[in-house]
Formats: structure tokens, sequence, C-alpha cells
């Protein structure tokens, strides 16, 4: 398998089968973990030419695999960011050991001094801090557009972002965090070409896919220039790992590689490995993820306590957003919103009586995991913000697990007797 082209297979299928040779591990059918921080070089000579190798990108060990110290790359880390990248349907890809480590990456490395991002609103809550309150603080400039599917208003809000700076990115967050709210990522490249003719060079379109994965929706076939992926969520599986992924053309990320070594920030040897085993598996879980998900906010959407699901199958037909749904995504996803008549109080007061789903952040585990966003993961995020961005102080996000959906209706049913 590992000899075979990507584009030879589906994506569920390189997730099992690519990205590692037998051969390189011994024998082994599945890969081995390479627990160790340095490499011994056969000769000094050779030594200097995987230097060369490494950060010249010259000299007789060029297109070698070769390895100096695990910071810089080892084993595992070559097997998961060559599965990564073909699941993605990528040239390359770049793990690390958080998705906002990947985050920031992209940030520090194309985003200086007096330039502009453009991102939607909501967005995670972390990245929302990241741009516009640490890059603002090495002069760096932030814009929002409030509907990823609203040609104008995106138009708009990057003239305005162009007007603070150079614009360098644009961030989609596609559904976003945690309302769900769609994307067009076929408009943001677009946006992106029409703002490279104005200003002389293109800003590149940066997608989170984390809250779909790689097998709901996939990015790179739109176009995008980076498709960053929390490897935590869905690819992980369990809640018990940190990781993150960027995936584009091999031009954008063998820099982010490079500047990795000085940051420190890879995904180490035992993760990695945790990370590809649990890669062979996400179709199916979130195939019954998602079964379940449709089930639970049905029964939200009908509640009488509930004001409003943010669930995507639920998008009108006929609207703007549902006719980007449509083309854009394979699935509607298991994580979403849901409001509740009320606000803090009634939240927490149906938060506490839950019994079986656990009140804890992240998302795309095995568990069923809920959470009050406005004091959970956007509580940094200014008030008017998170307003603006559709989360309400009775908003909770819901990330549906693997439990048999009755038990979670019933859960549900009993909490909310307390609201």
């Amino acid at each position: 398998m590992a000899k075979n082209k990507p584009s030879d297979y589906r994506p569920e299928t390189l997730a099992v089968a690519f990205g590692y040779d037998p051969q390189d591990g011994m024998g082994a059918a599945k890969p081995p973990i390479f627990m160790t921080s340095t490499f011994v070089y056969p000769s000094a000579q050779h030594a200097k030419d995987v230097h060369e190798a490494y950060f010249d990108g010259t000299g007789p060990l060029v297109g070698e695999t070769n390895h100096i110290y695990s910071r810089l790359g080892h084993p595992g880390l070559d097997f998961l960011e060559t599965r990564l990248a073909a699941i993605d349907g990528a040239e390359a890809a770049v793990a690390y050991c958080s998705g906002m480590a990947a985050h920031s990456s992209i940030a520090l490395s194309y985003v200086r001094s007096g330039d502009s991002v453009l991102h939607g609103r909501p967005i995670y809550g972390g990245v929302d801090v990241l741009y516009n309150t640490i890059m603002a603080q090495f002069g760096a400039h932030a814009q929002s557009y409030l509907d990823g599917t609203d040609e104008a208003g995106v138009r708009a809000a990057a003239q305005a972002a162009m007007a603070k700076g150079p614009l360098k990115l644009i961030i989609a967050e596609t559904p976003a965090n945690p309302t769900a709210a769609i994307v067009d990522l076929d408009l943001m490249v677009r946006i992106a070409d029409e703002v490279g003719e104005k200003q002389g060079h293109r800003p590149l379109v940066v997608v989170d896919n984390t809250l779909l994965g790689p097998f709901a929706q996939r990015p790179i076939e739109h176009g995008v220039d980076l498709c960053l992926t929390s490897l935590t969520k869905h690819c992980g599986g369990h809640s018990d790992l940190l990781a993150g992924g960027i995936s584009g053309r091999k031009e954008l990320i063998e820099p982010l590689r490079l500047l990795r070594t000085t940051w420190g920030n890879h995904l180490d040897p035992y993760t990695s490995w945790l990370v590809l085993r649990s890669l062979e598996s996400v179709a199916v879980r979130t195939e019954r993820a998602m079964s379940n998900a449709r089930a639970v906010a049905t029964y939200l959407r009908d509640h009488p306590k509930v004001a409003g699901v943010t669930f995507l199958g639920f998008l009108p037909e006929g609207s703007r957003q549902r006719a980007v749904y449509d083309r854009q995504c394979k699935a509607a996803g298991s994580t979403f919103s849901f409001h509740l008549h009320g606000g803090e109080a009634e939240a927490f007061r149906m938060l506490d009586k839950l019994q079986l789903m656990k009140v804890a952040v992240s998302l795309g585990g095995s568990e069923t995991l809920i959470c009050h966003s406005a004091s959970t993961t956007h509580y940094a995020v200014p008030r008017e913000q998170r307003l603006a961005g559709g989360i309400t102080d009775g908003t909770m996000r819901l990330s549906v697990g693997l439990e048999h959906v009755d038990d979670l209706i019933a859960d549900l049913a009993q909490a909310l007797e307390a609201v």
C-alpha cells in the first residue's frame, strides 16, 4: 500500500493503510513508536550532509529520509504527516503539539506588524484571542465578517481589512465554533483572488476544518491554501491527546516545518502514534456520532424550553446557507449549539442536572460533552462580540458521542426539567 499513489484510494482507505511501509518498522504491521530524542550518524560526512539537506535543501541527501533530532522530525511524525496529507488531498502536511500551536504557527509565519487578517465571527475563543489580542500586541490588525455566505458582506469586510494594512490571511472556521455557522469556501477563494489583484499579493485562505473533520468536508478540493485541523478532536477521538495538523501545498508547508524546528512545537513520538492509530477509525466513529447528533438535535428542536438549535442538517431549503452546505459538506457533523429560553442561570441549572453527559470543553470524543460557551470556550471574548456571533447567555455547545441515543435523550429530558 505504501507504494501506491493516494489518488488510487478513497480517504477512508488512506486513513487505515497509507503513510507507513512495514519495511520501515522491521516488518511490524502497525507503526512502531520510535522513542528516541536523537539519531546516530553513520559518519561525520553523513552528519554534515543531513544538515545541509534539512536546512538548505541541497546536497547528496536531498529527497532521502534521514533524521537528526526528534524536535526536527522523527519517523512517527513522517508517517502521520504523509497520511494526513493524503487524507486531506494535499501535497504535504505538518503536525503540531496542539491545534492552537498550529494556528499560532500560521500567524507567526505569515503575519507581520502592520498586516491585517480577516476572520469570521463566531470563531473559536483561542483563535479570537490570538488575532484580536496577541497579534495586536505585535502591530497586526484583525477584521471580522459575520456571515460567511454573504458575498457583499465579506467583500466589505475585506475592504475594511485592507484599509488597516496589507491583508495576509483570510481565515474561515467552518462550521464555526460553537454555532455551526457555515462559511462559503469558494467565496473565500474568490475574494482572496480579488484582493490579490488589488494589493499586488494574494492573501492565504486558511480553513479550520475541526468541527466536521477530513471526511465530512474537504477544503483543499475548493482551492484553499491551508487546511487546519485540531487532531485532538475527531481525529484523536478519545479525549486523551492534544495535536494539530496543517495540510496544503508543499511550498507553504515546508517553511512551517522549518520554523517548527525553532519554535519546538512539534508532535512527540508517542502522540504521533496515538493519532495514527485513531485515524483508522475516524470514519466509522463519526458516522455513529452524526447519526446520534441528528436524533438529539431533533429532540431539542421540538422541546418547548429550547429557543433554537444550530444543527447544520436543519438549514432551510432554498437558503443561501443551505446551498453552500449542499455544495461543500458531505454530512452535518456531530457538534452544534442550542439556546435555552433564559440565560446563564437556566443553563447552569440544566447542566448541573445532567447525569450521563459530561460538562467539559472539547469535542469529537467518544463521549458526549456539553458546555456553556459564554462562560467557558468563549469566556475571554468580549460579550458584544459573542452576541454578534450568535452566542447568547443561554447558548450551550453539544458534542454528541457514541453512547446509545435513547440514553442521551433521556438524560437531556430529565435535565431540562430543572429549567
